[in-house]
């Protein structure tokens, strides 16, 4: 028997005084966070929500997210996380494909819950947390209620966890859905618990440490690698509901920061921050920072050594996606770290590459070898049990014991893998291969770059053209012949892009990944 809510449970036996969450001004101690996620575990169970019921989950980084996502894990239910910027559509089609009977909501975000909410008749309740919780969230539909009255009806502070088995759905994670329609990850309580026992180990972490969670909580990254971790550790996370460069450099002053985990573009943007050495004691920070982890999307290695340089501290980067918990592999400390390098498999699980007929590629055996491209596979105790209700689409991804990623990657003679980017974005460009990773990390190194996003455009002869979108240092100036004279000194014929577009900004996820699909010609 397996709960995932253990990691909360035991830390609040272990460590019932130290601080959990930090919120602004308020600090939330082990034994009151337990406390909580137990009246909500009440009040849920009240309503005759537990096993084997899915409850949706629509919160910001805000302590009502550890409340309310323990709580739910409590009574046995299984998590349905949700991206807070789901219009009313989104929110109906997440609902009904989950078939969740309740949905934990932000008054923020309130009317498109609301609105997806109404649609779906096998949705029952609604709990909306409010702004201010000396202002309760008010709705004239009585299956609306306010979250801290919610708490209220719960009661106790006591609550006898539902026992699950290792194997039940602990959490189901919807995938961005870039092919198709969204689809749920099933991950189990062994799936869970396994990646945040792993967490711990990869970033050493202590109850002594504070790690910041301005990753989305809602995505599988912030979700594992830094609150169940911290968790698991009896360490405390200090919560940013929305990244901005200032507001992070300056939780990390206040609070004593020592683990930070983004993505690549909150790295590029908090060592871009033009005023960081006026506003913020960056050695404080930098002296008190030990670890820093990088994932979502591919860290550019020039990217890497500048941020590196200035706040002393190595970037740890690792590899992985919703349908592996998430973490598959990992730069670790007691290796050599290999920039630009996903890593090495964590413990008990094992990566391939294979080639379209689903053959494995070899590992190269001399050093400074590299295999051929393959599509990188997975096993282990990280993979997902499939997606949920979609057994065509699990079968799609999985040969044998097999988890097909879609990403394309080498590894070297020592096992280290490198991904070479998105097999549905790699760009045919006259029958040759083009990796727009490959040219991201190029363009990077120009003295006059800040980010750079590379994609491929439709072309009548070649079937598609390399086209980047570039966007420049502050106060700096370029021109497109310029950077395709770069292009040329560095990159073969086929490769270099022909086509520039300056951006003063570059689209994003709210996990902060660049959104290729969204960049369209302003032309």
């Amino acid at each position: 028997m397996l709960n995932l809510s253990i990691l909360l449970e035991s830390s609040a036996k272990d460590y019932p005084g130290n601080t959990a969450v930090i919120f602004n001004d308020r600090k939330f101690s082990y034994a009151e966070l337990n406390g909580a996620a137990n009246m909500f575990a009440n009040a849920l169970s009240k309503l005759g929500i537990g096993k084997g019921d899915n409850v949706a989950l629509m919160m910001p980084n805000l302590p009502y997210f550890p409340i309310a996502y323990y709580g739910i894990l409590k009574t046995g239910a299984t998590v349905v996380p949700f991206n807070v910027l789901f219009t009313a559509r989104e929110v109906a089609y997440h609902l009904k494909d989950s078939d969740a009977v309740a949905l934990v909501g932000f008054a923020m975000f309130a009317e498109p819950a609301y609105g997806g909410f109404q649609q779906v008749d096998s949705c029952k309740t609604l709990i909306v947390g409010s702004a201010d919780p000396a202002q309760p969230f008010s709705h004239d539909d009585e299956n609306v209620h306010d979250f801290n009255q919610f708490l209220g009806m719960g009661g106790s502070p006591v609550f006898d966890t539902v026992q699950t088995s290792s194997n039940d759905t602990a959490v189901i994670l919807y995938t961005s859905g870039t092919t198709g329609s969204p689809k749920g990850a099933q991950l189990t309580h062994s799936n869970m618990v396994m990646n945040a026992l792993g967490s711990v180990e990869l970033v050493s972490a202590t109850p002594k440490d504070v790690a910041m969670a301005t990753l989305p909580l809602f995505h599988s990254f912030g979700q594992t690698v830094i609150m169940n971790m911290a968790f698991r550790a009896g360490a405390a996370i200090t919560l940013l509901p929305r990244f901005t460069p200032q507001e992070a450099l300056g939780i990390m002053e206040r609070d004593d920061v020592t683990i930070f985990a983004g993505v690549p573009t909150m790295y590029w943007a908090m060592y871009a921050y033009p005023t960081a050495e006026e506003e913020f004691d960056m050695k404080k920070i930098a002296d008190t920072l030990h670890t820093a982890v990088s994932g979502g999307s591919a860290m550019p290695v020039e990217l890497m050594r500048n941020f590196e340089k200035r706040f002393t501290v190595p970037i740890l980067e690792g590899y992985g996606l919703s349908e592996t918990s998430p973490v598959a592999s990992f730069n670790v400390r007691r290796k050599p770290r290999k920039p630009g390098s996903i890593g090495l498999p964590i413990w008990g699980v094992q990566m391939a590459l294979v080639d379209d007929n689903d053959n494995f590629i070899p590992q190269p055996t001399k050093e400074g070898e590299f295999s051929d491209v393959g599509e990188v596979v997975i096993r282990g105790h990280n993979v997902m049990k499939g997606y949920y209700k979609r057994p065509d689409a699990t079968a799609s991804v999985m040969t044998k014991d097999w988890f097909h990623t879609g990403d394309l990657g080498r590894v070297d003679h020592e096992g280290y893998y490198f991904i070479v980017d998105r097999k549905k974005e790699m760009i045919i460009r006259g029958g040759f291969n083009v990796y727009p990773r490959e040219i991201e990390e190029y363009l990077m190194t120009h003295p006059k770059v800040s980010l750079v996003a590379v994609k491929g455009v439709p072309d009548d002869k070649l079937g598609e053209e390399v086209k980047a979108y570039i966007v420049l240092k502050e106060g700096e100036s370029a021109t497109a012949e310029e950077m395709i004279a770069f292009s040329k000194e560095g990159l073969a014929a086929y490769k270099y892009p022909r086509q520039i577009e300056f951006r003063s900004e570059l689209p994003m996820t709210a996990t902060g990944k660049i959104l290729k699909r969204a960049l369209v010609d302003e032309d």
